[in-house]
């Protein structure tokens, strides 16, 4: 079916070809639920959207229904998997086909599973590929501009995610978490019955006495006349907004303050997010999935004030994207980084150089100075290894973006095997 759907993007015109695509999806979502007999049906499903955020947040609640004794999947970004054997996955897609996807509900209905935390993008939302998902609870963790190649608008990308909630407003729960520090939450909280509210800044559900640290975050979540003493090991303020949100699904499901805490606090971390890479050198190195401005800019802000020495970045932009983020993301870089160091990111057949040159350009307007603190190496492997020079002692921090847990690397000849992890790794063993 996708060979047949790629062939068909090759014949129809493109603007013909993106108005018709969403009904063939739903037609194949109709009928794999058919074959496969509405497996969301016979379970209760959480859905998580988001710009940024929905990977972490998708872990955090099944780790913590997991550890509360109640039969738990998720399906997200980087993995799938049932109960505390969740395996990685290395598609360069958020949620599934629809096959994919009702083939791995039903293993799940099977296995006696009771809930499903389901990350669901815009893309799948817009094209009905989750069309017969029962979702009862619905998380917005934030929405700001992103793949507006596809969806054209803004307001046509928050309607894509706002669909969630709209489903959600008819099954089980009809329950809605949503983030009050996004100017749009109102929007989602019309959407359904019943909601709450979370944030840093304002929310029904606050935090507060939050404590930073380079490799995780306590805060007190408070509501009412609850408050919860949560640890976080995966670091960033970000972060604890995102647990702000698995804090609020255990609440609507009437978890305990034991229970919610011990939960959030059980996962160690998610590949590919704040991910440390150690190998004995005498810097640190973090890998992170960050790549639109919105993540630059919580990123950086974040890291920066837990940083004592140099704070060097390494990253691209991936080419058939939104071309306007690329200066954006430089202008980011440049004001919170020491040096920038700039390198493809899924180019595609997109040139490399004129996708370089707009992140310099970007930079360019923070202050950088090419050769002196802005580089560009085109090849992410030399750049990777050319970042260790620039690093001189433990107080520095080396920050790689952009793709995380992928485990390939798209180039005008195609896809390539690749870890931003694993060949961090390989380079830093090279230096003992």
């Amino acid at each position: 079916m996708i060979n047949i759907r790629k062939i068909v993007k090759k014949i129809i015109p493109k603007t013909i070809f993106k108005k018709v695509e969403p009904y063939g999806h739903l037609v194949e979502s109709v009928l794999v639920n058919l074959w496969y007999g509405f497996p969301s049906h016979q379970m209760h499903v959480i859905g998580v959207t988001g710009t940024n955020g929905k990977t972490t947040t998708t872990f955090l609640i099944q780790k913590m229904l997991h550890e509360a004794g109640i039969k738990s999947a998720m399906l997200s970004t980087v993995a799938y998997g049932m109960g505390d054997k969740i395996e990685n996955q290395y598609d360069h897609i958020t949620t599934e086909q629809a096959g994919k996807l009702q083939r791995r509900l039903r293993e799940f209905k099977r296995a006696g599973v009771q809930w499903v935390v389901l990350e669901s993008s815009s893309h799948s939302l817009a094209q009905y590929r989750t069309w017969g998902v029962r979702y009862e609870i619905a998380v917005m963790t934030n929405v700001t501009n992103d793949h507006l190649d596809y969806h054209g608008t803004f307001d046509n990308y928050l309607e894509a995610k706002r669909r969630l909630f709209t489903i959600a407003a008819r099954f089980g729960h009809k329950f809605g978490v949503v983030n009050a520090d996004d100017p749009n939450a109102q929007k989602f909280i019309d959407t359904v019955p019943r909601s709450v509210s979370y944030g840093i800044e304002s929310g029904d559900l606050r935090a507060s006495k939050i404590q930073l640290s380079a490799d995780h975050s306590t805060y007190v979540a408070s509501i009412g006349k609850d408050s919860y003493n949560i640890r976080i090991n995966i670091p960033g303020d970000f972060n604890v907004s995102n647990s702000l949100a698995a804090v609020a699904v255990g609440r609507e499901l009437k978890l305990s303050k034991q229970q919610i805490e011990k939960g959030i606090a059980a996962l160690e971390g998610v590949e590919g997010r704040m991910t440390v890479v150690d190998e004995g050198q005498n810097f640190k190195f973090i890998v992170d999935f960050a790549g639109t401005p919105d993540a630059f800019e919580r990123f950086f802000a974040s890291i920066q004030p837990i940083v004592k020495g140099k704070l060097i970045s390494i990253f691209g932009s991936a080419g058939r994207r939104d071309v306007a983020k690329r200066a954006v993301q430089g202008e980011i870089a440049g004001r919170y980084c020491d040096e920038v160091i700039v390198t493809e990111e899924d180019d595609r057949d997109v040139d490399s150089n004129e996708i370089l040159q707009e992140i310099v350009r970007g930079a360019k307007i923070a202050g950088k100075v090419l050769g002196k603190d802005l580089f560009v190496v085109p090849n992410r492997e030399d750049a990777i290894e050319f970042s260790f020079g620039r690093a001189k002692n433990s107080l520095d921090t080396i920050v790689l973006l952009g793709k995380g847990h992928e485990k390939t690397i798209e180039r005008a000849d195609g896809e390539h095997p690749w870890s931003d992890i694993q060949v961090t790794r390989k380079l830093l063993k090279k230096l003992k």
